[in-house]
């Protein structure tokens, strides 16, 4: 049985988050470019992704339907996921699925993809459309961070080379609304 959050606590969950973000949260290292370009590097990705609303590129989900959400990336099948931090960045080809609660973690484990997410340090969540880092074509994702505004993991449903697909791109726009902030 899975754990959800409250009313209660996802508004304080996303107070907390929005106090973190609007604070600056971490700062970054290394990199002197976001996800949708240049950015300073004394502000977290989460922050300069969420101040990036306004350009039609960004839309910010309700992380308080994390659950939801994350279940339905399964139907999308293989997607790219990366996730990173100051010394590594791990990238997965997976599909979402066999999803599971464990204590603090929920899990995803299916035989490519082998994910254990503790909810309660996701503060914010966005549907990101960009032009790819090495071809300019443009990408599709869904980008989770933690409540300090730190990257927590992507999922990817293009990952540039060429167009993505128009199934992939209504998948995405559905999920995308569906989650939206508001809705």
């Amino acid at each position: 049985m899975s754990r959800r959050t409250s009313p209660d606590r996802a508004s304080a969950t996303a107070e907390t988050s929005e106090r973190a973000l609007a604070a600056g949260g971490r700062t970054r290292r290394g990199r002197g470019s976001g996800p949708l370009g240049p950015c300073r590097p004394d502000v977290s990705e989460g922050r300069d992704v969420r101040a990036r609303r306004n350009t039609g590129r960004v839309t910010e989900l309700d992380v308080s339907r994390w659950e939801e959400l994350l279940r339905a990336l399964e139907p999308l099948g293989k997607v790219h996921v990366i996730v990173t931090n100051g010394a590594v960045t791990l990238e997965a080809f997976g599909t979402f699925g066999n999803f599971s609660t464990f204590g603090e973690y929920f899990n995803v484990q299916t035989k490519d993809l082998d994910m254990h997410i503790r909810p309660t340090t996701l503060g914010a969540a966005f549907a990101v459309e960009k032009p790819g880092h090495l071809d300019g074509v443009n990408t599709l994702s869904f980008q989770f961070y933690d409540r300090a505004g730190a990257a927590a993991f992507k999922v990817f449903l293009t990952f540039g080379g060429a167009n993505p697909p128009a199934a992939k791109v209504d998948a995405f726009v559905a999920i995308r609304d569906r989650f939206a902030l508001g809705s």
